[in-house]
């Protein structure tokens, strides 16, 4: 039976999502640049065993793409929207990058509505030096388009090593970045560029999962450990070896620490390294 799709827009702008699975719900919110597709992989993994709902967030993919500015309230707003347009009261969020900060509001703002949250390459409490960063590179994007930060942002993103076994998964992503329309990802960009969550954090009262690759500067360690210790009770897990996009790089090692979280019982503070075993395939 094919996965249910559709389209809603009770504010006026055009949200496209997906479905598979049946379960307790789960809901993925991707990174700024991306689409619901980014987490092929895994959210195939996890309909084994619950119901996964995935979006384009707005200014990205096949959602609509108003001209900005947006902001992070417009997007946590999508994402109840949704929640609300499927009959889900309470679900279980799983955010990268950009979508893990909206995560992150959604449980601030609406705690009624998480049952657990799973921060991937999450940010919070940038320095005024990598603040500063975010806007050169939202100016950057603005002005050249996604090529003039495209090459820098690869560094970032992927291990040389896996940009050398798997140039198939890197070009895909290059591809996704340079399709997008660019007055919407330069409005999110903006948005991701310009939003921290640092005191509030410790308002989530779900039970969480935060992770990052050891050698992410952008979300750096540093960010998922003051994330680790505001989210009271909290679990942290460091990826060793790996960069950003870890979704990309490691699904296995993600879907395995997601699904580990989520049959576990919460209220244990945790924090330990995560080694890949083997080299993804």
């Amino acid at each position: 039976m094919p996965s249910p799709s559709g389209i809603i827009a009770p504010r006026g702008v055009d949200i496209s999502w997906r479905e598979q699975g049946e379960g307790p719900p789960v809901l993925m919110l991707h990174g700024v640049g991306s689409a619901l597709d980014s987490f092929d992989i895994i959210a195939a993994s996890l309909a084994t065993r619950y119901r996964v709902l995935r979006y384009d967030l707005r200014g990205h993919g096949d959602s609509g793409k108003p001209p900005g500015p947006y902001s992070l309230s417009d997007f946590v707003n999508d994402a109840i929207d949704l929640l609300d347009a499927r009959g889900i009261q309470r679900a279980q969020l799983i955010g990268f990058s950009f979508g893990a900060m909206i995560a992150q509001a959604v449980a601030i703002e609406h705690p009624d509505r998480v049952d657990r949250l799973v921060l991937v390459s999450s940010v919070a409490a940038r320095t005024a030096q990598e603040s500063e960063r975010m806007r050169q590179r939202a100016s950057a994007l603005e002005e050249g388009g996604p090529s003039n930060i495209l090459e820098a942002a690869l560094e970032r993103w992927f291990t040389p090593e896996f940009r050398a076994r798997h140039p198939e998964v890197v070009d895909k992503r290059v591809q996704r970045a340079m399709q997008n329309d660019p007055v919407g990802y330069v409005a999110a960009y903006r948005v991701f560029a310009e939003s921290d969550i640092d005191e509030p954090l410790s308002r989530i009262q779900a039970p969480t999962l935060v992770m990052t690759g050891e050698h992410d500067v952008g979300s750096s360690p540093r960010m998922a450990r003051l994330i680790h210790e505001r989210v009271k009770g909290s679990q942290l897990e460091i990826l060793a070896g790996l960069r950003h996009n870890v979704i990309a790089e490691a699904p296995e090692l993600i879907t395995g620490l997601v699904l580990g979280f989520f049959e576990s019982a919460p209220g244990r503070n945790r924090s330990r390294s995560s080694a890949i075993s083997t080299p993804p395939t």
